[in-house]
This record gives C-alpha cells, structure tokens and sequence, in this order.
C-alpha cells in the first residue's frame, strides 16, 4: 500500500472511531476498517455527502444491524466529505481515476 493511502485511511480511521456509533473504540481500534475501503472508493469517484450519508446508513442498518437517529449518518457523512475536500486540497495526487 502506498503512504499516502495509509495516511488516508488512518485518518479516515481515526474520524470513525471519534464517531464511534456502537461505543466500543475504548476496546476495539478496527472495527469500523470494514468501512474504509468502500468509503474512499466513495470518494475518489466523487460522491457527494448524501451518497456518503446513503453508504453510512446502509453500514449502520444492514452490517452492524444497529438503530440509529437519521441525523447521525448525515453529520457524520458531513465531517467525511469536509475532510476528504481539505485532504485532496492539501495533496491533489490522493485522489485516484
């Protein structure tokens, strides 16, 4: 793997387990790695915060099998986006075709 997709999912990493939506980053560092591959395909291709909202709902719902509030997948595809948008401003050559 190449440092800057290390770098990348690092970061993206450490953004989900801030969010943390089943509380167990305390014990567990990895395990929302399952959505880190999908998530920055997401975004290399360009989706926007509602396909990203769309991904982290299905996530949610059908992966973790867990109830949530509607708003907490928005949020959360906000601060992606938001952080996807300053990671390629601060290094353009992150972004694969």
């Amino acid at each position: 793997m190449r440092p800057e997709s290390d770098a990348l999912e690092n970061d993206l990493r450490n953004l989900l387990n801030e969010w943390d939506p089943l509380g167990v980053t305390e014990d567990v560092q990895d395990e929302y790695d399952c959505m880190l591959g999908p998530l920055l395909e997401l975004l290399r291709r360009g989706a926007d915060q509602a396909k990203v909202a769309a991904f982290l709902c299905y996530e949610l719902e059908d992966h973790f099998g867990i109830a949530y509030l509607p708003s907490e997948p928005v949020r959360m595809a906000t601060r992606v986006t938001s952080w996807w948008t300053e990671a390629v401003a601060a290094d353009g050559t992150r972004v694969q075709g």
